[in-house]
């Protein structure tokens, strides 16, 4: 683990569970995905998700945003207004939430190629009902914090991976969502352009108290996780699951 990425020092004990499912449970036709999974995120924390392929580890992550509604199970989402379960949201409400309070960061990135980097960034706080010019005020400060600042008008194509999974983060920032999801951010990168990005995307989310929840394959992005939570057959692989 990188010293430098986050702080550690606070123990998890004295941190307040942000997101909470219970018996969770999905099916894609007779394939179980998900088996009476139940997971915790606390403030603050880091999360890795990690498996074999078909174990699960995208639909959990998928549920707990919110973006498809489990089977049966709860996932209870603490937010300034009370706390609420996301599973038992309708359609509409699920996608305010997304827009509010969660961000998400892909391994694609999923930018708009056309747009530049402050119009990337700026989009969901225009979805959101925000000005322009206070959109990409935000905007631009996201990008100078995670190190581009110069590059706000460059588009998409004209970016490196790194540069672009960056603003990926920024977007995600944006509307200062508290819990982030990241689906293999770094699997498209060479490994010291992963590891970079890797510490970029923990300074900007955990280690200013925002949780992160990653899927990843990579061993290297666990171990720098606070939590690693592995999935066999649809359930969380009890033998597995260890804090850093």
């Amino acid at each position: 683990m990188h010293a430098s990425d986050h702080a550690h020092d606070v123990d998890s004990r004295d941190r307040i569970p942000r997101l909470r499912a219970t018996d969770l449970t999905h099916h894609y036709g007779s394939t179980v995905a998900l088996d009476r999974v139940s997971l915790t995120i606390l403030d603050g924390e880091a999360v890795a998700i990690m498996g074999a392929s078909g174990s699960g580890k995208s639909t959990l992550l998928l549920v707990l945003a919110g973006v498809i509604r489990p089977d049966s199970g709860t996932v209870m989402l603490r937010t300034e207004r009370g706390t609420a379960d996301v599973a038992a949201m309708a359609d509409r409400e699920r996608s305010a939430l997304r827009l509010t309070e969660f961000g998400f960061v892909f391994q694609d990135g999923m930018l708009i190629p056309e747009l530049t980097a402050v119009e990337n960034v700026s989009l969901p706080l225009l979805l959101n009902g925000t000005g322009r010019a206070e959109a990409e005020r935000t905007a631009e400060s996201l990008l100078a914090e995670l190190g581009l600042g110069g590059m706000e008008d460059r588009r998409i194509g004209q970016l490196s991976g790194g540069q672009a999974q960056r603003v990926a983060i920024a977007r995600a920032r944006a509307t200062n969502a508290r819990v982030i999801f990241a689906d293999e951010p770094t699997g498209a990168l060479d490994s010291r352009t992963a590891s970079d990005v890797l510490g970029v995307l923990l300074a900007a989310t955990s280690g200013q108290g925002r949780s992160l929840v990653v899927v990843t394959h990579d061993e290297d992005v666990a171990a720098r996780c606070d939590r690693v939570v592995r999935l066999r057959d649809g359930r969380i692989d009890a033998a597995k699951e260890a804090s850093r």
